[in-house]
């Protein structure tokens, strides 16, 4: 088997302490922020390398394809990477217009308002049909 060598973009990450770095998932049409993920080297590569959105489970300790069980996937259309090399922002096209294990559009469907937090946006599909009745957390 021949061993390839990492790509080159990836030592220009400033990966933290983990080898993580925080992946932010924006809609590539609305420019709404979906969510925000882990990615380690690994993932990034396989980002980049299969064009749909890969990222590291802290609580699973491995890669996760988004949309891996739920069937919402992320397909990529850009990488960016901010100002100080630590933050990885993801422009995708989400399918099935879900991208919370909550059934809702997004992740940030909390609003702070008057010192409290109000949930603002409705479940868009109950996650008891999208994942069973464990609700596993993509």
């Amino acid at each position: 088997m021949v061993r390839q060598d990492p790509p080159a973009f990836l030592d220009a990450v400033r990966w933290d302490e983990r080898g993580l770095v925080p992946a932010i998932a924006q809609d590539a049409r609305t420019g709404q922020v979906l969510m925000m993920a882990w990615m380690n080297r690994e993932a990034l590569a396989a980002t980049v390398a299969e064009g749909i959105a890969v990222y590291w489970s802290r609580s699973r300790r491995r890669l996760w394809r988004k949309g891996e069980s739920s069937g919402h996937t992320q397909q990529v259309r850009e990488v960016r990477l901010d100002c100080d090399g630590d933050t990885v922002l993801l422009s995708v096209e989400q399918h099935g217009g879900i991208a919370c294990h909550t059934g809702r559009t997004r992740c940030f469907f909390q609003r702070l308002d008057d010192g409290g937090w109000v949930i603002d946006e409705p479940v868009v599909r109950a996650p008891e049909t999208i994942y069973g009745a464990g609700n596993g957390h993509e």
